[in-house]
């Protein structure tokens, strides 16, 4: 049996969870063929087609998908289900909204967020805010799963060349429909695909203080702007900033935590960095704990140090 990835994409390209996705259906086994369900989507499909490990893509093209509804591209997958034994998500708000009904519609058991592949019908999977690895057996004959992102390497974007098939849409499901979207507009990275991440804490007082001291660390390191949650119910910065369990898991290549004890669930969101950096003037706080490099200071006399030095 193949194994089927579920592309999350724009039209006219994919993102960059899906090329994670494709990583972890490759240690399933079998051949990887990726679903990519839109409108004028041909460039996604193209795209799709030139990852590496990818041996089909199956282009499904309908208005109807054009903003990828939960229950139109559930329907979409439910259509070709029955070839595959293995369909996976990106575990991104977009992942986590379609595969509940896919799983739901095939009464099997969703395995959320698998961190690793052991075999076939074994997984990895974090629990209690990552303080815990669950190892989950599925004897469902279908499984449904989403991925941590993080928790697998990108498959190559280029070097595939798979064919790309046409697929019939299925009909609109008319349960839901696009109104609108206010989409942040920002120069910086996104969050998720940053390789720098520049994150600030309730130890910043205000949001005046988080834009005075992260921001110029942040436009200095070509990085992106994270927030604990703490900060962010504090008003310091926006919702889409949180990084923890409740907000974005981010595993960059270097992660700056100022101000931020190190709660267990902002842990959980950022812990898999490859290189944790935490300024903090409170000795036993719990980031430290975590951290590659600690730095015992007070934020806002450190972080205009560590601009001016860079």
């Amino acid at each position: 049996m193949s194994v089927l990835v579920i592309a999350e994409h724009d039209n006219a390209s994919i993102k960059g969870a899906t090329l994670n996705t494709v990583t972890a259906a490759a240690a399933c086994g079998g051949d990887v063929h990726v679903l990519v369900a839109g409108h004028n989507a041909g460039a996604a499909a193209a795209a799709a087609g030139q990852i590496a490990g990818v041996s089909k893509v199956i282009h499904a093209d309908a208005a109807g998908l054009a903003h990828g509804l939960a229950e139109n591209v559930a329907a979409q997958v439910l259509a070709i289900a029955s070839s595959y034994s293995h369909i996976l998500f990106p575990a991104t708000a977009s992942g986590k909204n379609i595969a509940p009904r896919v799983a739901a519609k095939l009464d099997v058991a969703q395995i959320s967020d698998i961190t690793k592949v052991v075999s076939a019908d074994t997984f990895e999977r974090p629990i209690y805010a990552g303080n815990a690895i669950a190892t989950v057996q599925s004897g469902d004959a279908v499984k449904v799963i989403t991925v941590r992102t993080t928790g697998f390497d990108a498959a190559a974007a280029t070097g595939g060349s798979a064919a790309v098939e046409t697929a019939a849409a299925t009909a609109d499901a008319g349960k839901s429909s696009y109104v609108g979207s206010e989409i942040a507009k920002s120069d910086r990275p996104e969050l998720t695909a940053a390789k720098i991440i520049v994150s600030g804490g309730r130890a910043l007082g205000s949001k005046e203080k988080f834009d005075e001291v992260i921001t110029p660390l942040a436009d200095k390191l070509g990085a992106a702007i994270g927030a604990s949650r703490a900060a962010v119910d504090a008003g310091y910065a926006p919702n889409d900033l949180q990084v923890g369990q409740t907000g974005k898991i981010v595993a960059p290549q270097l992660y700056i935590a100022a101000g931020i004890s190190g709660a267990i669930q902002h842990l959980a969101g950022m812990k898999d960095s490859k290189v944790i950096v935490a300024i903090n003037k409170d000795p036993e706080a719990p980031i430290f704990s975590v951290a590659d490099y600690g730095l015992e200071a007070d934020l806002f006399a450190a972080v205009p140090e560590l601009v001016k030095a860079l």
